[in-house]
């Protein structure tokens, strides 16, 4: 049974604070790259890559498209013209509803991949609890005598003894 993070110790909850902090996914910068969102780079900043590349696809297509329809208007060819036209608003809506969308869907993206996280650095936790590292120096003890009962003999810094 996976642990939480109110049964953690003092030492386990400031383990896991400084793994968190490193891996954790900040609210803020995933909107600051929606500002990019044509591009898909929110996505994978969530490591939702299959999607990312797909945003990413979707932008170079409307922009392809409408390169050709601007090459078209010099040319002053109508068919290739409203054809390109038509391509580059169907794949500019596309993407522009999906990033309307990804606005309101990025909190819980953002909540969901910072709960993963968490449940993953718990389950190594859990698993550092059942399976304690071993000291790395046994044979050092705390006391000042290997053995607590025995009292050490006392040591004279005088040099006439």
């Amino acid at each position: 049974m996976a642990i939480s993070r109110y049964e953690l110790s003092a030492q386990e909850m400031m383990l896991l604070n400084s793994e968190m902090r490193g891996k954790e996914k900040s609210l803020g910068l995933t909107y600051v790259m929606l500002l990019g969102g044509h591009l898909g780079i929110h996505r994978f900043y969530l490591k939702r890559i299959p999607s990312g590349i797909v945003q990413l696809v979707l932008f170079l297509f409307t922009m392809i498209f409408y390169f050709l329809l601007a090459f078209m208007s010099i040319v002053e060819s109508s068919t290739g013209a409203v054809v390109f036209t038509v391509l580059m608003i169907i794949f500019g809506l596309a993407l522009f509803i999906w990033i309307v969308i990804d606005l309101f869907m990025i909190p819980k993206m953002v909540k969901e991949l910072n709960n993963q996280t968490e449940a993953y650095i718990l389950s190594q936790i859990e698993y550092l609890r059942q399976h304690p590292v071993p000291d790395r120096y046994p044979h050092e003890t705390t006391s000042a005598s290997p053995n607590p009962n025995v009292i050490p003999p006392s040591i004279s810094l005088d040099k006439n003894e």
